[in-house]
């Protein structure tokens, strides 16, 4: 059965990190690219990074570049999003999906793990 599986979210003060990892289970991870997305209950959902099946390309939205960075273990069949100085803005629920190709459509996506950043 595929399955994705986030984990690493939590609360966290401004300034501090996180780092999410997306494992995967009843299929190979490298066949597809992976995408970070987060939404919260009632607004719309953003795409925050993508990384292509090699791990050779990457994407990021324009509010998270220079402070996320994408990358993935196929060998682990898992995906991380490591967030550094994290805003308040950035309180979310973020999930992993994956994609055919990067801005591509969903074809699965996990539960999702809650980020909190507030002082």
């Amino acid at each position: 059965q595929l399955q994705l599986v986030e984990s690493g979210g939590g609360l966290v003060q401004p300034g501090e990190s996180l780092r999410l990892s997306c494992v995967a289970s009843g299929f190979a991870l490298d066949y597809y690219a992976i995408g970070w997305f987060r939404q919260a209950p009632g607004k719309e959902r953003q795409g925050v990074s993508c990384i292509s099946s090699s791990g050779g390309s990457t994407k990021y939205a324009d509010s998270v570049k220079g402070r996320f960075t994408i990358s993935r273990d196929n060998a682990k069949n898992t995906a991380y999003l490591q967030m550094n100085d994290l805003k308040p803005e950035d309180t979310d629920v973020y999930y992993c999906a994956i994609q055919y190709y990067c801005s591509g459509p969903i074809h699965a996506r996990g539960q999702g793990t809650q980020v909190i950043v507030s002082s």
